[in-house]
């Protein structure tokens, strides 16, 4: 039996023992999307966790992932297994910061990005993800002005999918902003006969290139429903783990190979053994935080 192996049974046998599920994104490595519960995007992760009976949830993905399934699972435990594993984009605006573009802005709505931090959710009138943003930037009335943060690539998407003009922030991911036009040329080049899907995290001119932007809740629905038999993937190198492993007889090429998350990756099997050993790392998120970042989520639900 190899390590891996060994460890692969380690898991499933303390995880059945604490009553507990194990989660992990869609970004996260092979080994470790294999031994999860659920694969998935983060809030429909953290809405299959509030579904379960399990008291302890190991979330594999980043901190603000986390923390959303802190705040929609308040009765149960929730762990990661690398407490460094952050989100850049989720750090390019504070609190602070924040509150000085509402004094700014003091009629507008905020619509805020799942990824982000519990306390900007706490801040916000409606949360977001990448594949319902439209939909719920089109429920606000035309005549109120719509703060976007942290992504202004997903912003600017979806400005121009409204046709509605939004107060955006300089954020961005890092890992989305590596791709760039040329690598969707070359690839192109090398598979004519692909379709190109990017997430809207990617910069204006690679979206303008793509066939479908989706989230990759959506990249993945559509690759199973579509008829094209090769596609071109511009998001985070991970998800074509799950794509190819839905869909033996396709083929999926990265738009780059430097379209890969360090933060992602950290978790690892080793450290997932540890975390159910000893409980670690556990998120928490005050009350009172959770309470109102609950809210914007909850309006997000109500119109999506």
């Amino acid at each position: 039996m190899s390590n891996d192996q060994k460890i692969v049974e380690d898991i499933l046998k303390l995880k059945k023992e604490r009553k507990a599920i194990i989660l992990a994104h869609n970004y996260q490595s092979p080994e470790v999307q294999d031994i999860a519960d659920f694969s998935g995007d983060s809030l429909g992760l953290s809405q299959e966790a509030a579904k379960t009976e399990a008291e302890i949830i190991i979330f594999c993905g980043v901190h603000f992932m986390a923390e959303t399934a802190a705040i929609l699972c308040p009765d149960k435990t929730v762990l990661m297994p690398d407490l460094n594993a952050g989100c850049p984009m989720a750090n390019m605006i504070t609190l602070r910061q924040l509150m000085e573009l509402k004094k700014k802005h003091p009629q507008a709505l905020v619509v805020t990005y799942v990824n982000s931090k519990a306390e900007i959710k706490a801040e916000s009138d409606y949360c977001c993800t990448s594949s319902n943003a439209i939909k719920i930037v089109q429920s606000i009335p035309a005549d109120k002005e719509v703060i976007f943060i942290p992504d202004k690539y997903l912003g600017s998407y979806v400005a121009s999918q409204t046709k509605r003009e939004l107060i955006l922030w300089e954020g961005y991911c890092p890992t989305h902003r590596r791709i760039l036009p040329e690598d969707i040329l070359k690839r192109k080049a090398l598979y004519p006969k692909a379709e190109v899907i990017v997430h809207p995290e990617c910069i204006p001119e690679v979206i303008a290139m793509a066939d479908k932007v989706l989230s990759t809740t959506g990249i993945c629905k559509y690759a199973k429903e579509s008829n094209s038999e090769e596609f071109i993937i511009g998001t985070e190198i991970g998800i074509l783990h799950k794509l190819r492993k839905e869909n033996p007889e396709k083929r999926f090429y990265p738009a780059s190979e430097l379209a890969d998350c360090p933060n992602m990756k950290l978790n690892n099997l080793e450290k997932i053994l540890w975390s159910l050993q000893d409980l670690v790392y556990k998120v928490e998120v005050p009350e009172e935080i959770a309470r109102r970042a609950k809210r914007s989520i909850d309006r997000m639900l109500e119109i999506v």
